[in-house]
């Protein structure tokens, strides 16, 4: 894809300026006057929309910071003479404060200097070269701010009057740049790179799953495996190389053959790995109880069968990266904004001219270009603020009807259980019961919809010591069948002594009730499975504490299969 279908406007565009307002170097007004409002009457222009789609934040490597600065620098100012007309001004390569307007593909730099913190950004402008009115800026810095290391920020923004943007978002070429020279790192990745990493060991298998359970890390994990039946062991479904060139420095691309998959299996069950064909975006805050159905994407491999199928998956993937960054890092704080530095340094130059006791016309006139760059500012965050409200909405609604689904898909469920214990059947016929707590969590999964394993849970089962695993087992199928058909059909939960089995009861959890956050909101759990023998040994005791989830119709194992203790007891 060229490199100008992955740009996107960056939202600080200032509207026409007064032309006799003094300007300092580096706060010239947009090149791109206001249309007319006549022009805008008669033709009904539409106001062009701008989506943010990446954001990068890594730091320079190099054993000499200042010369890992300079090399970034002339990196940066190389690939931004590329993409303009003209010839940057003599300030540009001196690495000052500059405005270059060359007829829409204009280039604007900052350097601010203050303390001890040295900033220096560039914000390129370049028109789509096939869809008339899109417009591409990209913001790029590089900030020195006491002992650590240069930082290196780069976001794309794309200003726009289309509906929807058609496009597969990928880093600009300045980031391949910096990354081969002088290099980025960032979080628990020592050296971030442009190509796929392989695994051809079992000790690289082990560094992947240390490298996923990093708490440190920063940027998200792709693992692209390779099917069994594969020719190549090194070939996925997914184009290694490019997607891997295309998300540098918004994710790392790994790359499983099928011999090293059970490795991530055996760590972290079925439902967290990653194999025969499968992708999976495992995301920054991964941990061996994460909810196999939450944020870390997967594409199975029967979504890849095909070219076409491949490159949607491929779409995806670059997409989950770009997105994902543009969540994870905060404009101002991770990232470098070109409009906030632009009024910084209107804010230095007043002082100076206060300072040098400039005449009051030369204050005022810097004073007004000062106002008008914040108005600027203020339209600019009022329009992403209806943007944002916009998208909640969206999301809102996705998410009511992501409930209303959920629950059809309860009663589906629970109408086909009927069907088949109606023909005389049993809806899990043939489950063979887990006789250890090894896979117990995958075992689990396969009841999906009417039980499901909170977090914590799937964390304690993995030291669990409880003997009869089997036991465990029938007491989840009966909140999978009998309990669920008691919710559906109208029970009011008071099920308070209801026998299990011999010496297995459903109770009230009495003084020992807790809350437990699910799905981003807190729940009371009051009720549990428990066995007689009045003893609290691990090996003999078994609590299941659980609760009803009224938006998926389903049973949450809260806590299992060790008792709880409270400040009750």
């Amino acid at each position: 894809m060229a490199e100008n279908e992955c740009r996107y406007s960056n939202g600080d565009n200032t509207d026409g300026m007064n032309s006799t307002t003094p300007t300092v170097p580096g706060l010239a007004a947009a090149s791109h006057p206001a249309t007319p409002p006549l022009r805008k009457a008669l033709f009904g222009r539409p106001r062009p929309t701008e989506h943010e789609i990446l954001r990068i934040s890594a730091c320079l490597v190099g054993d000499d910071p200042s010369k890992s600065l300079q090399i970034a620098r002339t990196t940066m100012l190389k690939w931004a003479q590329a993409r303009t007309a003209g010839k940057l001004p003599d300030a540009a390569w001196k690495f000052d404060s500059f405005d270059h307007l060359a007829g829409g593909r204009d280039c604007s730099g900052v350097r601010f200097q203050a303390d001890k913190e040295d900033v220096w950004i560039i914000r390129a402008e370049d028109p789509d070269k096939t869809v008339p009115g899109r417009i591409w800026t990209t913001e790029v810095g590089v900030a020195k701010t006491g002992e650590d290391n240069p930082r290196f920020t780069l976001r794309l923004v794309a200003s726009s009057t289309e509906p929807t943007l058609d496009i597969e978002p990928s880093v600009p070429g300045v980031v391949l740049q910096v990354i081969s020279s002088p290099g980025l790192s960032t979080g628990n990745f020592q050296r971030l790179r442009e190509k796929q990493i392989g695994i051809h060991s079992e000790h690289d298998a082990q560094l992947l799953i240390d490298a996923l359970l990093d708490p440190a890390r920063k940027l998200p994990v792709i693992v692209l495996s390779v099917p069994s039946a594969s020719a190549d062991s090194n070939k996925p479904l997914i184009d290694a190389p490019t997607l891997a060139k295309a998300v540098a420095g918004l994710a790392l691309v790994v790359v499983l053959p099928a011999q090293f998959s059970w490795a991530l299996t055996e760590r972290f069950g079925k439902q967290l790995s990653t194999y025969e064909g499968a992708a999976r975006v495992y995301l920054p805050g991964f941990t061996e109880d994460a909810n196999p159905f939450g944020g870390h994407q997967l594409i199975l491999p029967q979504w890849l069968a095909t070219p076409e199928q491949a490159s949607i998956g491929m779409a995806r993937l670059r997409w989950a990266a770009a997105t994902g960054s543009v969540r994870r890092l905060q404009l101002g704080t991770d990232v470098l904004s070109f409009a906030a530095y632009r009024v910084k340094l209107l804010e230095q130059k007043q002082r100076e001219l206060t300072d040098a006791g400039a005449t009051d016309k030369e204050q005022l006139a810097a004073a007004r270009q000062r106002i008008e760059l914040l108005e600027q500012q203020l339209d600019k965050k009022t329009e992403w603020e209806k943007e944002l409200y916009r998208l909640f909405s969206e999301a809102e609604e996705r998410a009511e009807a992501a409930e209303t689904v959920a629950k059809a898909s309860g009663f589906r469920i629970q109408q086909l259980e009927s069907q088949i214990t109606s023909k005389g059947g049993s809806p899990d016929e043939g489950v063979t019961l887990p006789t250890s707590w090894e896979g117990f969590s995958d075992w689990c999964d396969d009841l999906a919809g009417r039980v499901v394993l909170s977090p914590q849970t799937r964390k304690s089962i993995k030291s669990a010591v409880f003997e009869d695993v089997e036991l465990a087992g029938r007491c989840l199928l009966w909140l999978a069948n009998t309990f669920r058909t008691l919710k559906l059909d109208g029970s009011d939960g008071s099920l308070r002594d209801l026998v299990l089995e011999s010496g297995i009861t459903n109770a009230h959890c009495g003084n020992d009730c807790f809350e437990i956050e699910w799905q981003g909101k807190k729940h009371g759990v009051e009720w549990h499975i428990k066995n007689g023998g009045n003893t609290h040994d691990p090996k003999r005791c078994l609590r299941i504490y659980y609760f009803w989830d009224e938006t998926s119709l389903q049973t949450v194992i809260a806590r299992m299969p060790a008792h709880m203790r409270t400040e009750a007891t």
